[in-house]
C-alpha cells in the first residue's frame, strides 16, 4: 500500500467520488454576471453567444490510450478552472476522476503500462509541485514520486517502462545550474509491492543531496551532469533511452551525446541546426539543417558522431519544415509526420497508414483528422477532427468491428454552425517575401458592408499561427470585426524567403505587419477607417510599435503581455544572469550591445516614442509574469499618462504570462470588447 501519511494532497482523494457531470457547477465572472458552466450546449441561436464561451478550459484535452488500447487518460475541467484527471475503460465506458480543489491542476499524464500512469500537478497555473504515480484501476490511490524538485518526464523507456526518465532541477540558489541531472526512476515504486519512502522536504542541503548522494530519491539509476556547459534539454533516442543534451555555455548552444555514461560533445553547431528528435538508429537526429536562403529546409536524418546529413524525411518546394513526427507504438521508427504549411498536413511513409488516412478522411468529411496514437496491436485508433468553424473532437477507430465512435467534444458549447470560415491569404512584403495571413470575416461582410478590422500578430517573434478553430478570431468576429492574422519573416515555415539576421530584426517584422495591413485594406472587405491592432507578449510589442510608426493606420491598440524596450529587457537579464539562463548572453549576440548601437535600440524600443500614439491603447499584464517583466507595462503606462494618450489598463497581480485563470480572462476580453466598441464606431460624415 502506498504511504499515505506522506502525501500532503488529501484532497486528491476527497474529490475523486465527484462525477464529470457534476464537475461544472454556476460560476459568477464579472462583465457577464451569471455564468452557467453546467451548459454543455450552445446557447439557443436568437441569442449571442456569450464571451465565455470562447474562453471557457477545453471540457477535455490530450487524450492518450494505453499501451493495449483499453483505457484513455485525459484532462477534463471542472469548476471554471480546474484541470483533473480522467481514466476512462474503453470496454466498460466507467470511469475514474482524480483531482483537487482549489487553483491545482493535473497536467503532463503519461502511461507506463496498461494499469500505470504517471502525470505532473501544478498549482496557481504556474508552479510545479511534482511527479506523482497512479494505479489505472484506483487513480485516487495515488502518490507522489518526485516533489519540489522541477521533475519533467523525458521518455517512457520501451525496454522497462515501470522505470521513465526523468529530469530533475531545483533551486539555482540552492545548486548552481540548478540541474540535478537525467535519471530513471526505480521501478520498484511503481510495482504493486511500492514501500518506499516518499520525498517531500524542499531543503536541498538537508535532503535532496545526501538522497542524492544516497541514490534514494527513488532513482534506479542517475546518469551524470554534461560537463561542457548548462543543460537546457534533454533527448532519448527512439527506444525511450537517454541519447542527447543540448547544452549552453555564454549562449553558444552545444549537442552533447551519451556515449557508455560519457558525455561527448558533437561536431554540430546548434545554433544553426533545429532539432526535431531522435533519428532510428543510434547516435541519429532528427534536424532541419542551417538556414540557406531560398531554400526551404526540408526535415531529415543527421549523424551526430560525424555531422553528416542523412536521408531527407520531408521536403516541400513552399515551407520549410515546422511540425512533428508520428512513431511506430511497439519499435519507435518514424512512420510519419505533420508538417504545417498554409494549412495543416500530414504525411505517411509506409503504405498500411497512407490507405489508412484516406479512410479517416473518408469517414469524417470536412474536418482535417489526424492520428493521435493507437494501440501496440495498430487495429484501435484514437484520432481528433476539427475545422476553421468546429473545435476538436476526440473519436476511436475500431479497425476489429469496422466501427468508429465519438470520445468527447473538447468544446461541446460552441455551435460550428454559428462559427466563421477562416481564409487563408497571401501578402508581399516591401523586399519581396510571399507569407501567409489568416483571415476571418464576420457574418454579412462584401465590399458593399466592409467590416472593422483587428489586425492581431502573433506572438514569439519564431512562433507562428495556424490554420483552425480560433476562439479569440471567432469571438471578435461574433462582435462584428473582421480578424486578420499573419506570419511574419521570423515565423517557422516561412524565414528561407529572408536573410537569416532577419529572424532578429524586429523592424522589418513590424513592417511585415503592416504590409499585410495595408493589402487587407486594398482588398476593399474592411473599412480602412476603422482598423485596430491587437497583440499579446511579441505581438503586444508588435501592437505598440504599429501604433507609434503608423500614427494614422490603426485606430486603437491592444497590448497584452508585452515588452516595450529590448535594452531594458538586456539589463534585467544581466543582472539576473545565471548560466542555467542563457538568454541574456542570446540577446546580446543577435541584438547587439545597447552601449555601443544606441540607435538601433532606440528604433525598437516604442515605449520611447508614446509621443508619437494619435490613438487609445489597452495595456494589459499579469504582475507574475516570468516572460514578460510587469515593469514593462508599468513603464508604459507611465509613459502614456505623461503624454496625456489615452489608455485603459488591466493588471492583475496572481497572473503570469497572460490571464491563465479563466474568470480573469474572460474579464479581459470583455473589457478588450468595450474598449474596441468605443473606439471601433464609425466616424460621422
Amino acid at each position: 500500500m502506498a504511504n499515505k501519511r506522506s502525501s500532503p494532497h488529501p484532497g486528491l482523494r476527497a474529490a475523486a467520488a465527484a462525477l464529470l457531470a457534476a464537475l461544472f457547477p454556476a460560476a459568477a465572472l464579472s462583465g457577464e454576471g451569471a455564468v452557467d458552466l453546467s451548459r454543455l450546449t450552445p446557447v439557443p441561436a436568437d441569442q449571442p453567444i456569450p464571451a465565455a464561451d470562447f474562453f471557457r478550459p477545453a471540457l477535455l484535452q490530450e487524450p492518450k490510450l494505453s499501451p493495449s488500447g483499453t483505457r484513455i487518460a485525459a484532462i477534463v475541467t471542472a469548476s471554471a478552472d480546474n484541470h483533473l484527471l480522467l481514466v476512462y475503460d474503453v470496454k466498460t465506458t466507467r470511469y475514474n476522476i482524480l483531482g483537487e480543489r482549489g487553483d491545482t491542476d493535473v497536467y503532463d499524464v503519461q502511461w507506463l503500462n496498461d494499469s500505470r500512469l504517471v502525470y505532473g500537478l501544478s498549482t496557481q497555473k504556474l508552479f510545479g509541485i511534482g511527479l506523482f504515480a497512479a494505479d489505472a484501476s484506483d487513480i485516487t490511490d495515488s502518490y507522489p514520486l518526485l516533489q519540489y524538485c522541477g521533475t519533467s518526464v523525458i521518455a517512457i523507456p520501451r525496454a522497462d517502462r515501470l522505470s521513465p526518465l526523468v529530469w530533475n532541477r531545483v533551486d539555482e540558489i540552492r545548486r548552481p545550474n540548478g540541474d540535478m541531472g537525467a535519471a530513471t526512476i526505480n521501478s520498484a515504486v511503481l510495482s504493486k509491492e511500492r514501500g518506499v519512502n516518499l520525498l517531500t522536504a524542499v531543503d536541498y542541503d538537508a535532503v535532496i543531496q545526501p538522497a542524492l548522494e544516497n541514490n534514494d530519491l527513488h532513482i534506479e539509476d542517475h546518469y551524470p551532469i554534461p560537463p561542457n556547459g548548462d543543460t537546457l534539454q534533454y533527448i532519448a533516442d527512439k527506444d525511450g533511452n537517454l541519447a542527447f543534451a543540448v547544452t549552453s555555455r555564454g549562449g553558444i548552444l552545444s549537442l552533447e551525446r551519451l556515449e557508455d555514461r560519457t558525455w561527448v560533445k558533437c561536431p554540430i553547431n546548434m545554433n544553426d541546426w533545429t532539432v526535431f528528435g531522435s533519428g532510428n538508429k543510434p547516435g541519429e537526429l532528427l534536424v532541419r539543417p542551417p538556414h540557406r536562403k531560398g531554400t526551404p529546409g526540408p526535415l531529415e536524418l543527421l549523424d551526430s558522431a560525424t555531422g553528416m546529413p542523412g536521408a531527407v524525411l520531408v521536403d516541400d518546394k513552399g515551407y520549410e519544415f515546422d511540425g512533428e513526427v508520428y512513431r511506430d507504438p511497439v519499435s519507435g521508427v518514424i512512420i510519419g509526420a505533420t508538417a504545417n504549411r498554409e494549412g495543416p498536413h500530414t504525411i505517411w511513409f509506409t503504405e498500411a497508414y497512407q490507405k489508412l488516412q484516406a479512410t479517416l478522411n473518408h469517414s469524417f468529411p470536412g474536418l482535417v483528422v489526424r492520428i493521435i496514437g493507437s494501440n501496440q496491436a495498430q487495429d484501435f485508433f484514437l484520432v481528433v477532427t476539427y475545422s476553421d468553424r468546429q473545435p476538436a473532437i476526440y473519436n476511436w477507430v475500431d479497425f476489429r468491428k469496422h466501427a468508429t465512435g465519438r470520445f468527447k467534444e473538447s468544446a461541446p458549447w460552441i455551435d460550428a454552425r454559428r462559427m466563421q470560415p477562416e481564409s487563408i491569404i497571401r501578402f508581399k512584403t516591401r523586399d519581396g517575401g510571399l507569407l501567409d495571413a489568416y483571415l476571418t470575416l464576420p457574418a454579412g461582410t462584401s465590399r458593399d458592408h466592409p467590416a472593422p478590422l483587428v489586425v492581431i500578430p502573433h506572438g514569439g517573434p519564431w512562433a507562428r499561427d495556424y490554420w483552425g478553430f480560433d476562439p479569440e478570431a471567432q469571438f471578435l468576429a461574433s462582435r462584428g470585426y473582421a480578424v486578420l492574422k499573419p506570419n511574419y519573416r521570423a515565423s517557422p515555415g516561412y524565414t528561407w524567403m529572408f536573410p537569416v539576421n532577419d529572424q532578429w530584426d524586429f523592424v522589418k517584422m513590424s513592417l511585415d505587419v503592416t504590409d499585410a495591413t495595408r493589402a487587407m485594406i486594398a482588398s476593399g472587405l474592411v473599412d480602412p477607417a476603422r482598423v485596430a491592432i491587437m497583440g499579446g507578449s511579441f505581438g503586444g510589442y508588435l501592437a505598440l510599435k504599429g501604433v507609434v510608426d503608423e500614427p494614422t493606420l490603426y485606430r486603437c491598440a491592444v497590448a497584452i503581455s508585452g515588452v516595450y524596450d529590448w535594452e531594458e529587457v538586456l539589463r534585467d537579464r544581466k543582472y539576473d544572469y545565471s548560466k542555467f539562463d542563457p538568454w541574456y548572453a542570446i540577446l546580446l549576440r543577435h541584438l547587439g550591445d545597447p552601449r555601443k548601437e544606441p540607435a538601433k535600440f532606440d528604433a525598437i524600443a516604442p515605449v520611447r516614442h508614446v509621443d508619437r500614439i494619435k490613438v487609445p491603447v489597452f495595456v494589459t499584464h499579469g504582475g507574475d509574469d516570468p516572460i514578460a517583466d510587469i515593469g514593462q507595462s508599468s513603464r508604459l503606462i507611465s509613459e502614456l499618462k505623461r503624454n496625456n494618450v489615452p489608455y485603459e489598463s488591466f493588471i492583475v497581480g496572481s497572473e503570469g504570462h497572460g490571464m491563465q485563470h479563466f474568470a480573469n480572462r474572460v474579464e479581459q476580453y470583455s473589457r478588450i470588447e468595450a474598449f474596441l466598441a468605443k473606439n471601433m464606431a464609425p466616424q460621422g460624415p
